[in-house]
């Protein structure tokens, strides 16, 4: 292997915590470093994604492999999946670190926060290119303690509670997927991510403990991604600054649970052991209970950010839902919603954001009229929502879309249901909102105005107008070659040969 194939994994998870470390080292006041040192780390990021990606375009398979003892090997190894995993992380992060940079500009501990934020990307690029279960496990763990400073940031009591809960949420689940991995590997011995399942071709005749072991590992991921009864942490994390919030919905943890249970039953199970096992249809109806529950709870919620985030909750069960039902189809739909749940959530974070910061707007009944007070941001949230509601032509249609047409692919026509459902729900909780937003009469104040320079603007509504093109471009392409649509297509096209 050549010395650019080898290095080029390494070299995409540690740019950033070097940057965490020159962070630390230069301290508060030396703020133009600290904002040079974030956006180049970020561009280099996505340059080294770029690089990475043409590589396994050329039929490459980029590999760092080193024995931490023996038969236990760290591996970081670029595939298709991973690299869709990493360009979403890659993309975002540049926006939210311009995010940050301007939400953050009157803040204190700003060295703090951007030198655990670099650490963060490092733990996420490290969970995307994890090349075997313990490798993925080490940097998932990893994430849980460098967004636990994020979290308590302000550090309000609410946020330290909130920190608290994280923290108890998170670690149990890491220690359920501390055990079920070494009873795996004492079953099947070390386990590298092969499409289709590494333990597909192996003949082992523990089917109770296979079972076991699943449920473990599920638990362990499901904890991050907000499954039900696994979610309480989330909604509770939303004291944390608005950069954080999109972090932990769009890119970091969150979307890290989900990732690993794609692995999990992708590439260490296989769906068909998932489903000989069956282990498929409690799955599917957790993720639909997930949908349906977070959809309710979201409906219930007077506070932005609150209901933002049990929309989170129903919208990354999506992803589960796709792989759980089963079929080419239907885990495209999942898979790719990967992607578009990160688009556009992210816009909707950037802009509940920019609501609180520049005008105090917290609460839905604050945000009469706010469409005519700032467009751009306001433009840019309807579009998310939108996108979450499954209109076209944003990019959450086609998720929704590949899901309902893959369960009727399978004889699971009642997933249809639920999806209709949901629908119906995140309708029900977001057009009030637009309706607010757009139609009724702007209050004579806002709750607390707040004057800032342009640049402090530009930086807020910039990366929320990107992201919003972002959502509308990948639906409005999706039938291009290179949309995520059309890279996951040939992603799974692998998995059901």
């Amino acid at each position: 292997m050549s010395t650019l194939l080898y290095w080029t994994p390494l070299a995409l998870v540690m740019v950033s915590a070097l940057a965490g470390l020159v962070i630390f080292i230069a301290g508060e006041r030396r703020w133009r470093l600290r904002t040079t040192i974030n956006l180049a780390a970020a561009v280099l990021k996505l340059l080294l994604v770029m690089l990475i990606g043409f590589l396994v375009l050329a039929g490459e398979t980029p590999e760092f492999r080193v024995a931490l003892v023996p038969n236990l090997d760290l591996v970081l190894r670029a595939d298709a999946l991973s690299l869709l995993f990493a360009s979403l992380s890659a993309v975002l992060w540049l926006v939210t670190t311009v995010y940050a940079i301007a939400y953050l500009e009157r803040s204190k501990n700003r060295a703090r926060f951007f030198g655990f934020f670099s650490l963060c990307v490092t733990a996420t690029m490290g969970v995307s290119m994890a090349g075997n279960l313990l490798t993925f496990f080490i940097f998932y763990e990893l994430l849980t303690l460098t967004t636990w400073p994020l979290v308590v940031h302000s550090g309000t009591p609410a946020a330290i509670r909130s920190g608290r809960l994280y923290l108890r949420y998170t670690l149990s689940g890491g220690v359920l997927f501390l055990i079920g991995l070494i009873w795996l590997y004492g079953l099947a011995g070390p386990q590298d991510f092969i499409a289709g399942g590494s333990l597909a071709g192996l003949e082992l005749d523990s089917r109770f403990s296979l079972q076991v072991i699943f449920v473990l590992l599920t638990i362990g991921m499901g904890v991050k991604a907000a499954l039900v009864p696994l979610h309480r942490w989330l909604p509770e994390a939303m004291v944390a600054p608005a950069p954080v919030s999109a972090l932990l919905h769009a890119v970091a943890v969150v979307k890290a649970g989900a990732f690993g249970l794609v692995r999990l039953v992708e590439d260490v199970y296989g769906a068909r052991l998932v489903a000989d096992l069956g282990m498929d249809l409690p799955l599917l109806l957790v993720a639909a209970f997930t949908i349906l529950y977070g959809s309710f709870q979201a409906l219930r919620q007077t506070d932005l950010k609150k209901r933002l985030a049990f929309s989170t909750v129903s919208q990354v069960s999506y992803i589960i839902l796709g792989i759980a039902i089963g079929g080419p189809v239907a885990t495209i739909g999942g898979v790719v919603h990967l992607v578009h749940q990160g688009l556009m959530k992210i816009i909707l974070f950037f802009c509940a954001g920019t609501f609180a910061e520049l005008l105090g707007i917290k609460s839905i009944h604050q945000i009469d009229g706010v469409g005519r007070r700032m467009p751009w941001t306001s433009a840019s949230f309807t579009i998310g929502a939108l996108g979450m509601i499954g209109l076209p032509p944003v990019a959450g249609f086609i998720s929704k879309w590949y899901l309902g047409a893959g369960a009727v692919a399978v004889d699971r026509s009642w997933v249809v249901g639920v999806l209709v459902t949901s629908t119906l729900l995140n309708a029900a909780y977001f057009l009030p909102v637009l309706k607010r937003m757009w139609l009724h009469p702007p209050p004579e104040t806002f709750p607390k105005e707040v004057t800032v320079s342009r640049i402090e603007v530009a930086g807020l509504v910039g990366p929320a107008i990107a992201a919003a093109l972002l959502a509308l471009g990948v639906g409005l392409l999706a039938g291009h070659p290179l949309s995520p649509l059309n890279w996951v297509v040939g992603i799974i096209g692998g998995y059901f040969e």
